[in-house]
């Protein structure tokens, strides 16, 4: 069976800060996940409370006009990216757990051409972190942004401890 985003980062957590986690995605040694390859994403840097990421859309995502891509994708991207960053930030890989996400679309995406996205925190937290995110087109321009409140996920924490002690997954 093929080793997926998850029992990849699973099998790291307890070496891994958040930082190298992402740049382990970024070298190809933890797969990119589902959602990854549903929304045509990539990870591509990774540096303590901020990340990079590529984004050719499919034609899948597009509104029901054909003539840009849906707004809800848009906003997966932009929390994906938000959450990178808090994840960047950690001793450990921890998932984030989105709060609020206010966002601002500026022009359409479209289908098939390539964008990246960036991502940093501006505010980090013990507890609550605050990151901006912003889809730009190949001209330099954005077409949307976002601001997410995040918090890691400390059940997964817990979790990993547990699983850590022989305690379950």
């Amino acid at each position: 069976m093929p080793e997926t985003m998850e029992s990849a980062m699973l099998a790291r957590w307890h070496q891994l800060t958040g930082t190298q986690m992402l740049q382990a995605l970024v070298d190809g040694e933890v797969p990119h996940g589902a959602h990854h390859d549903l929304l045509g994403l990539r990870v591509t840097g990774a540096r303590k409370g901020a990340v990079d990421e590529t984004w050719r859309p499919p034609r899948q995502l597009a509104n029901f006009a054909g003539s840009g891509v849906h707004a809800g994708y848009l906003a997966m991207v932009l929390d994906d990216a938000c959450c990178a960053a808090g994840t960047s930030h950690g001793d450990r890989a921890y998932p984030m757990i989105t709060l609020s996400l206010h966002l601002d679309f500026l022009r359409a995406v479209r289908p098939g051409q390539e964008y990246t996205v960036h991502a940093e925190l501006v505010h980090a937290g013990r507890r609550r972190m605050v990151a901006n995110a912003r889809i730009v087109d190949a001209e330099g321009r954005t077409a949307a942004q976002a601001r997410a409140d995040v918090v890691p996920d400390t059940d997964f924490a817990e979790r990993m401890r547990a699983a850590a002690e022989g305690d379950g997954p």
